[in-house]
């Protein structure tokens, strides 16, 4: 049997938790499942997915005059109108999967 090491890891629980859940669907142990993503930094030769700031920033909408606001509003009719719309289950549950939140 090849020789292993402890890795120890503070985690959110409710990440945890959904973490398990997937990973039990899919019949991976959680410690392969570190393994594998250990092994992926190796390969890349950094972390498999790209880590960066969103291209454009959240906007606030107290810091946004009222030409502004009425501009992004129209922005938001126009999705509607060109059928652009996402189900509000589908979006927090993306949310939830990749914020935690």
């Amino acid at each position: 049997m090849q020789r292993t090491s402890n890795v120890f890891a503070r985690v959110e629980p409710e990440i945890k938790e959904q973490a398990e859940s997937v990973l039990n669907q899919l019949g991976i142990p959680m410690s392969n499942a570190i393994g594998l993503f250990l092994r992926q930094i190796i390969m890349q030769r950094g972390l498999p997915f790209d880590v960066k700031l969103p291209a454009q920033a959240p906007v606030a909408i107290g810091a946004m005059s009222a030409a502004e606001l009425n501009a992004e509003l129209e922005k938001g009719y126009a999705d509607i109108a060109a059928g652009r719309l996402h189900k509000l289950e589908d979006v927090v549950s993306e949310m939830q999967r990749d914020y935690g939140i």
